[in-house]
């Protein structure tokens, strides 16, 4: 027999993959209910207070989680790019295989970004302004861009992320008819991102009209 306090991580986990296995079948986070998530985990509904005060608690969670794997995301991003010298393919390969392989994570990260819990979204905001900040101290450290302050970095870093987390609908679920090469999703983002970063090396800054 399990000790209790391992019992009770298998079950908040049930109740975490119960949730995502939900919204997988095409589900929006917002419209679940406590007693569906209990029930496709297998436990009765009032077991799902020991380990959530509500859904809104449950969905917090899920932001951390899909958080912390695109901190890691990020993590190898910038070892490509600072440490092997990598091009913006690269990175964007890096990124997409890290969505594939998280699908579940980042389809909730996709739809629940404009869902109905406002607490997620809030969350999902904080999240993207963590990263923004997080990529405009990346962006400090890049020789071509040492002409701009970080102001300047903070806006463009915001709008890379932006970018990013726009076409994570895309990514993720992509129209079923084939698409000429220079419109799907990864070509999609790596074109956007080519045009920030040859825009960056010209931009003279928040003050300049050039």
């Amino acid at each position: 027999m399990l000790p209790r306090a391992e019992q009770k991580q298998q079950t908040r986990n049930a109740l975490i993959d119960a949730a995502r296995r939900l919204m997988d079948g095409g589900r929006g986070f917002g419209s679940l209910s406590l007693r569906e998530v209990a029930k496709t985990a297998g436990i009765v509904p009032t077991g799902f207070y020991r380990h959530f005060a509500d859904m809104d608690e449950l969905g917090l969670v899920l932001v951390s989680e899909v958080g912390q794997t695109f901190r890691e995301t990020i993590r190898l991003v910038r070892h490509n790019e600072f440490v092997m010298g990598g091009i913006i393919d690269a990175s964007v390969r890096i990124f997409l295989d890290v969505v594939s392989a998280n699908r579940s994570q980042f389809l909730f990260l996709a739809r629940e970004q404009y869902g109905g819990s406002l607490p997620v979204r809030k969350a999902i905001g904080r999240l993207r302004e963590d990263i923004s900040s997080d990529l405009a101290a990346d962006l400090s450290l890049m020789p071509k861009l040492q002409h701009l302050d970080i102001a300047d970095l903070s806006v463009m870093a915001d709008l890379i992320v932006k970018s990013v987390f726009a076409t994570l609908p895309d990514i993720i679920d992509p129209p079923a008819e084939a698409l000429p090469e220079h419109l799907t999703p990864q070509a999609k983002i790596t074109q956007q991102l080519r045009f920030i970063f040859i825009g960056l090396k010209h931009w003279q800054g928040l003050g300049s009209t050039e």
